[in-house]
């Protein structure tokens, strides 16, 4: 075989059209993902622990002795089951948008991925199922943290878990198609000030959406982080109606399924010329 002829096998194959959706191929994202947290784990954990530990702190002791209650809960109980989807989004969306810019522009390694019988979507679904599951596991450190600052959770937190994997996988897409749109490092700088700030500060994370001016309530609407708070705080109190779940789930739902599309297009533009 001559040089020529490997490198054009290696090459990701722009001339052949997406197949069939092989749930093997995420497996095998996943685990190298996996193997990959082994070099990591530490860091990780560490931020996930001690960051939202800082904000129960600062805002929880800070601003509780000023506020008391809100909303009819508590101020430490209102911020706490807040903070867990906003940990869900940083531990999802910022690793997506600064790890996948990286992989595909500096080490090439989806272009090294999709050499093997690995389809984009495929690609894009195991790295967001990744980081998925990984904001699953440390949403539930804010949570925690709040219980042992005195937040007394209902039955329905053991449905945190599941919801922080749901919104964290939505979140990740996002922060994929986000990564595969930006052109330069510094452009994430627009995205982190710009995008990452608004979307946690009009989702209801450390005031009621309802004391907000009409045009921002309806704005939150839109925002992924405002249902994920809504399904998180009120599964842990036991208020959700089921009204409310459907809203919430379905916002969700929609918003993956549009930021899967997305992500895939656009990333396939990208590694595949």
């Amino acid at each position: 075989m001559t040089t020529q002829q490997t490198r054009a096998d290696a090459r990701p194959r722009a001339h052949v059209r997406p197949g069939r959706f092989e749930l093997d191929a995420v497996r095998g994202v996943v685990a190298r993902e996996w193997i990959l947290y082994g070099q990591s784990w530490r860091a990780t954990t560490f931020a996930a622990v001690v960051e939202p530990t800082i904000y129960l702190l600062a805002f929880g002791f800070g601003m509780g002795a000023l506020i008391g209650t809100l909303a009819g809960f508590s101020y430490i109980d209102f911020l706490g089951t807040g903070i867990v989807a906003v940990s869900v989004m940083f531990q999802s969306m910022m690793p997506a948008v600064i790890n996948t810019f990286i992989k595909r522009r500096y080490l090439r390694t989806y272009q090294a991925v999709l050499a093997a019988p690995v389809d984009v979507r495929e690609v894009v679904t195991g790295e967001a199922l990744w980081l998925a599951m990984r904001a699953g596991v440390y949403g539930c450190v804010p949570l925690l943290v709040a219980v042992a600052f005195g937040l007394r959770p209902g039955p329905g937190a053991l449905a945190v878990p599941l919801i922080a994997s749901v919104a964290g996988f939505a979140f990740a897409l996002f922060g994929i198609w986000i990564s595969s749109v930006i052109t330069s490092v510094r452009s994430m700088d627009y995205v982190f000030s710009g995008l990452f700030t608004p979307l946690f500060l009009v989702a209801g994370t450390f005031f009621p959406v309802t004391e907000l001016p009409a045009w921002v309530q309806t704005a939150a609407m839109a925002n992924p982080l405002y249902h994920a708070v809504e399904l998180i705080r009120g599964s842990v109190f036991g208020r959700l109606t089921p009204g409310s779940v459907l809203l919430h789930t379905g916002v969700l739902l929609v918003f993956i399924a549009l930021m899967w599309s997305l992500a895939c297009f656009q990333m396939r533009r990208r590694v595949i010329s």
